[in-house]
Parts: C-alpha cells; structure tokens; sequence
C-alpha cells in the first residue's frame, strides 16, 4: 500500500502546537509594545513641552529639534556621551582580553579542577549587585580608584567576566581539537596555537560577547551612582538623572527631557536593528556543540 505525503492542512496542525498558538502572539504583542514606545519617545523628544500633554499620541505640528541642543548642552549629555564610549568599549575590550584565554584554557584543560572552575564562573552570574556593592567600594576607595572612569571600568570588567568567560567555554568548546593537534606538529606553541589559529576561529563569539557587553553597560545606572561623584565623569544614565534633577529647579523642559532619554535609547536600538541576527547567530553557535 502506497503510502501518502501529508498535506498542506495536515502539517500546518502538526506545527499549531498550544505553546505556538500562545507563545507566538504574546511575544509579537511584547515587540509591538516596545516598538510604540520607541516612536512615542522619538515622537516627544521632537515636541515642545505643551504639545507633550495635549496631545500626546500625534505627530507633532513642528519639530523641535532644539531640544536635543538644550539636552547636549544644558544636560551634558555632550560629555557624558564621551565618558559612555570610553567606559563601554574600555570594558567590552578588557573583559575579553582576560574572559577569551580563561575561557579557551576551561575548553581544552581536563584535569578535577575543570568543571570545579568552571562552575565557579557560573556561579558568579547569580551573584546579586546590591551584595557586591560595599565591598567593592572599600576596595575602590582604597585604591583611589572612586569617581574615576578607569576605576568604573575596572568594576565593570569584573562583574562582566563570569558570563563572558562561561559563554565563550562554550564557544571554544565548539572548535575542533584537531586543529590544535596539527598546529603542535608544526611546530607552534600553545600560546601561538591559540593566538593565530583558535581566537580567529571563535571571531564569531567574540562578536557576539563585544555586542553583548556593549549593551549591558551603555545605559548602567547603579555602579555608575556608586563610583562615579562628580559632573565630569557622568555616563549617559547619570547626565538624564541629573538633567531630571535641574528640571526640579528651573522648570520642566518635558522636550529636553524625552530628548535625552532618545540619546541614551536610540544608539541601543540602532545597535539591536543592525546587529540583532549576529547576536543570535553567535548565541546559538556557542550552545550547540
């Protein structure tokens, strides 16, 4: 007996599992929302402060670009925009120079002591701020380090290691072994082997951890309000807290406002757009061994 393919219909109930027909509309309903707050922020950092609340759902009768003027100079946001960068990409440099060969020695090192390491990396990732606040201010403060850029960098680069190292312990782990064995029989020693054959190899991770640790720190607020004290050393987060501070006293510029709040979202947003594929592409190549 002949046996037949499953039709169009067939195959279509196959794949409307309970999970779809929920998962599906709620994580659209989720994109929607975010997408409409995105454009009502954009929207409102363009309006003046009395079009902000009577009309706050339309497109605005004049663009009012001068409000990102008042926010890069009123706000500081033009300096802060350039203590941002130096933090964010100082610390998604400095956590891969230390996480790419800690993690690459985790993959290819197999002694009792492998897993135990390893397990200590993961176990940092559940390590709450609000414990490791104090401490490291003491530690901080003790070596002058409090109210510096490089000292923020330094904590960032600390609490960013655990889950670098443990994503890309994956992502070596994916590469093969063989590789190596054909470097040593040329001649080249582990740390060449690792240097010019294993690290352009895992470039794909290390996109990824780059991009993932760009975000995580752009819009950081709480170590920011810890370690960093004075008006100079503002991140984008603390200039918006600030400028929402001088608001209390000089009157609300709702404009200004939403118009910084625009300068600290849309470079993420632009960076999710652009880079958003390579980042799921490097997250499921180093899940998948």
């Amino acid at each position: 007996m002949a046996v037949t393919a499953p039709g169009p219909f067939a195959r279509l109930r196959g794949r409307l599992t309970p999970t779809t027909l929920l998962g599906v509309p709620l994580v659209w309903l989720v994109v929607g929302f975010n997408i409409l707050v995105g454009l009502w922020i954009l929207l409102s950092s363009v309006k003046s402060a009395a079009d902000i609340f009577t009309s706050p759902w339309t497109l605005p009768h004049h663009l009012h670009l001068d409000n990102f003027a008042r926010a890069w100079s009123a706000g500081q946001f033009g300096r802060a925009f350039g203590n941002t960068l130096v933090v964010v990409f100082g610390t998604a440099l400095g956590t891969l120079a230390l996480a790419a060969p800690a993690a690459y020695a985790l993959s290819r090192i197999t002694t009792r002591w492998n897993n135990g390491l390893t397990l200590f990396f993961a176990l940092g990732l559940g390590v709450p701020a609000q414990v490791v606040m104090l401490p490291l201010y003491v530690v901080m403060d003790s070596l002058h380090l409090v109210d510096s850029l490089f000292g923020l960098v330094v904590v960032y680069v600390a609490t960013s290691l655990p889950f670098t190292t443990f994503f890309l312990t994956g992502f070596f782990g994916t590469l093969p072994v063989e590789l190596e064995e054909a470097a040593a029989l040329d001649g080249a020693s582990p740390l060449r082997t690792f240097w010019q054959v294993m690290l352009p190899l895992a470039r794909g991770g290390l996109v990824t951890a780059l991009i993932l640790n760009v975000i995580q720190h752009w819009g950081e607020t709480v170590f920011g309000l810890i370690f960093i004290q004075s008006g100079d050393n503002r991140t984008l987060s603390l200039a918006l807290l600030g400028f929402l501070q001088q608001m209390q006293y000089n009157g609300a510029d709702w404009g200004g406002l939403f118009a910084g709040v625009a300068l600290v979202v849309l470079p993420l947003l632009a960076c999710y757009v652009w880079l958003g594929r390579r980042i799921i592409e490097g997250m499921t190549i180093g899940a998948v061994k």
